[in-house]
């Protein structure tokens, strides 16, 4: 038996609904394997028995007898069955997980094709009510209206505010606004009363000298904007803003997008059940 690799993988995502959560869930397992390039494609709404045989041509068709790998999010199991054969790689996300909770909860679960999306479909309004209001509120605009504010994201220029605000709408469907720490505010050594006033949903961002030089240096190269001097001072400003306001401080230096919103929710928090309705917190 041959165990090296391959170095082109074919992937196929199948489900009843939208094959979004298969994807992401095959994403997030592929993700584990260096070394492997692998060519995905998505292939939803496989309603019937006879929808599946004409995808399972499709997926023979394009991967020539490769054995790709085919993960599923099907509930029908006849419609199922059709992908389990020996040309594919199978792999049922839901099926093993199904029957031990079944077991665990001792009820039989619904297996409704395409529940996940009527659930999604229930949070759009939210969503797009978060997006919205990030967007309208990302750079310091429009902070008389913070108090609506789910999590406030405060930092120097260059230190990651708008990426993660935008994430934590878009994913987290959290109503975040962001607010840059320019020269009036550091020098004054004063943080806007709209922060002060909800500084119990505020988070100062933060890193190194050295990270925030470099990240400057690659858009305004030799500028006193992007020296190390400015930076050292910028930051210590904020530091001890931070400090002296009780905020909670998150280093933002060597961590992605998704784990810096994980952690300033976190921070403040915002885990396991989160209230929707928030109330003005006064000093």
């Amino acid at each position: 038996m041959n165990d090296t690799a391959p170095a082109i993988q074919d992937v196929y995502y199948v489900s009843g609904s939208t094959a979004i959560l298969a994807e992401d869930m095959g994403k997030a397992l592929l993700a584990q394997f260096q070394g492997i390039r692998f060519r995905e494609e998505k292939i939803p709404f496989i309603h019937t028995p006879d929808d599946a045989r004409k995808a399972l041509a499709h997926i023979l068709q394009q991967s020539e007898g490769s054995r790709p790998l085919v993960f599923c999010t099907i509930m029908d199991q006849e419609t199922r069955n059709v992908f389990d054969c020996p040309e594919v790689k199978f792999f049922d996300i839901f099926l093993n997980t199904l029957e031990l909770l079944e077991k665990a909860l001792h009820i039989k679960a619904r297996r409704e094709p395409g529940y996940s999306r009527h659930f999604t479909i229930s949070r759009m309004d939210k969503r797009v009510d978060a997006i919205h209001f990030s967007l309208e509120h990302d750079d310091g605009t429009r902070p008389a209206e913070y108090d609506e504010a789910e999590i406030i994201l405060i930092g120097v220029s260059r230190s990651g505010k708008t990426p993660v605000s935008i994430y934590l709408a878009t994913h987290m469907e959290l109503k975040a606004a962001n607010f840059p720490l320019t020269a009036d505010h550091l020098d004054r050594h004063e943080l806007p009363r709209e922060i002060i006033r909800n500084r119990k949903r505020a988070v100062g961002l933060t890193c190194s000298p050295n990270y925030l030089h470099n990240i400057r240096e690659k858009r305004y190269a030799g500028s006193t904007y992007a020296s190390l001097a400015t930076c050292t001072r910028e930051l210590q400003q904020a530091k001890q803003l931070y400090l002296r306001h009780n905020l909670k401080v998150l280093n933002v230096e060597g961590r992605s997008i998704e784990e810096i919103a994980v952690q300033a929710i976190q921070a403040i928090g915002l885990t396991g059940k989160r209230g929707r309705t928030r109330h003005r917190d006064m000093v």
